[in-house]
């Protein structure tokens, strides 16, 4: 299968969560999200701080536009309201394969399935219908949180590049690759749906 490329915008719809297309119109939704726990002060992540949210909009969109990442608002289904970013970049239409990562969730959304829920959607898009043979997930070494969460998913760890990137404070950040293949996605899959099911 020859993956489609530019990837088109498109709502992917759960039980708990709906991952819509980012919009600037998610704005004010994304900046109280982003309060909710300040999940922005956390020193090893990339999250944009409040006041450069509309930046950070602009820069996905614009990255969108090239054809190099499809952005998502997590929007979560019992009240509608925004709880999060995450996304498809790093896309190579010649394997096919991309990866998802650049998410973040409100702190109150953390342990309530909207995650794991999240990725399932984006993985079911990416091997179902985007045809992919590898989705590749990423986090910063420090990150234990993240990198316990993707574990748990059943992706594999590929290995660590050491001092691949510099945080915003001038410290140099780790990067630990993750990636689950195309014939380990059923058993992912099916994973992720019992976890589910004792969420709704």
């Amino acid at each position: 299968m020859t993956m489609p490329t530019p990837l088109r915008p498109v709502t992917l719809t759960g039980t708990l969560v709906r991952l819509a297309p980012l919009s600037p119109d998610h704005h004010d939704g994304l900046v109280e999200a982003i309060r909710d726990g300040d999940v922005w002060d956390r020193w090893y992540t990339s999250v944009p701080r409040p006041e450069d949210m509309g930046a950070e909009i602009e820069r996905r969109l614009e990255l969108q536009a090239r054809g190099e990442m499809l952005p998502f608002t997590a929007i979560r289904q019992s009240d509608d309201r925004v709880i999060g970013m995450t996304t498809f970049y790093d896309i190579d239409p010649e394997v096919p394969r991309l990866e998802i990562g650049y998410t973040w969730n409100a702190a109150s959304a953390h342990g309530t399935g909207t995650n794991p829920e999240s990725k399932l959607l984006l993985l079911t898009h990416a091997f179902d219908e985007l045809g992919c043979e590898c989705v590749g997930l990423r986090t910063q070494w420090v990150n234990t949180q993240s990198r316990e969460a993707i574990a748990r998913l059943g992706a594999k760890q590929d290995g660590v590049l050491r001092s691949n990137k510099r945080h915003r404070n001038g410290a140099l950040l780790d990067a630990v690759l993750f990636s689950i293949l195309r014939h380990e996605w059923p058993t992912v899959r099916a994973n992720l749906e019992h976890r589910l099911r004792h969420r709704v």
